[in-house]
């Protein structure tokens, strides 16, 4: 019986804890899926970028050593 009363305190704490920063963890959220939609949009950039290159260097003729 102790043992669940403290389970259950616990359970309480954990609770108010969440409900305290369950706004800011959404906003985080919410930053963290734009970064991520902004680092998939500029990651394609170079991808497309790296293929312009990739063909002026052939266009050119040009090779590492």
């Amino acid at each position: 019986m102790e043992t669940d009363t403290l389970i259950l305190e616990h359970l309480r704490a954990i609770r108010a804890t969440l409900d305290r920063h369950g706004e800011d963890l959404r906003e985080i959220k919410g930053r963290l899926g734009i970064l991520e939609s902004q680092y998939a949009s500029l990651s394609n950039r170079l991808d497309r970028m790296d293929e312009r290159v990739a063909r002026i260097e052939r266009r050119l003729e040009l090779y590492e050593a």
